[in-house]
């Protein structure tokens, strides 16, 4: 596929929509997700309008609701709005509750079209490689990020999977199937480890203050020193009786 000037546009566009936006967890600017979800998106076969969407699949959900819709529309089409709008799960502001949306979009994804899915599993593959990395550098602490917490980040993720094996496995399915096993198989070992910490913290006896144990310590000196001293006076006696006699 040759890209055209509309997708050369459609990145200017989405760098100028997110150009105060950063990455949740790395800080980073937000465009350097847009351009990997559109590269997965192309690497699997995207045509120009499912490209296009990649990079625009955030704009009105983040970037003003509407407004934006109707400027994507004019811009890029119909066929742009409908994948953007698939990979949208709230374009309200404030957003209904973290759990809702996240059930609400998973009921839509189920009667998705091939390129709303082809979207959406290159954004989720992108996202949970990102937790995924995350979470061996900073552990649980990774979690207060998240609306959801740990659990529901990981059922959102599983949930996302098993919806999309069920409408038509492929690579990039299977891709994302396997990053969001190695996720949930990292954070059940940490937790398990965890676990066994802490019982071994329970029962580990406590660490005498420094001051009673050198007092401890000198009294066994002196024991020892006392108990010597009474072997030597025995020795000595034992030698005057065995001189006399």
């Amino acid at each position: 596929m040759k890209l055209s000037g509309r997708f050369s546009e459609a990145l200017v566009y989405a760098t100028e929509l997110h150009a105060d936006q950063r990455r949740k967890i790395s800080g980073v600017p937000y465009v350097s997700h847009l351009l990997r979800v559109a590269g997965i998106a192309i690497g699997h076969g995207a045509d120009e309008d499912e490209a296009i969407a990649a990079l625009l699949h955030d704009a009105v959900e983040d970037q003003g609701g509407a407004r934006v819709r109707e400027e994507i529309r004019r811009r890029f089409g119909d066929r742009v709005v409908e994948i953007v709008d698939g990979c949208t799960d709230s374009d309200r502001h404030p957003k209904p509750p973290w759990r809702a949306r996240k059930k609400a979009y998973l009921a839509r994804l189920k009667r998705a079209s091939p390129s709303v899915r082809l979207v959406s599993a290159s954004d989720k593959l992108d996202n949970s490689r990102s937790v995924l990395l995350s979470y061996r550098w900073l552990g649980e602490s990774l979690w207060e990020k998240f609306a959801g917490g740990r659990d529901g980040v990981l059922w959102y993720y599983r949930s996302v999977v098993e919806i999309l094996k069920q409408a038509g496995a492929n690579e990039l399915v299977d891709e994302l199937d396997r990053v969001v096993s190695e996720l949930e198989r990292t954070v059940a070992q940490a937790s398990g480890e965890r676990e066994k910490a802490e019982p071994e913290k329970k029962t580990a006896p406590r660490k005498k203050p420094a001051k009673v144990e050198k007092r401890a310590k000198a009294k066994r000196t002196a024991k020892k020193r006392s108990v010597a001293k009474r072997g030597k006076t025995k020795t000595k006696k034992k030698a005057a009786v065995k001189k006399s006699s």
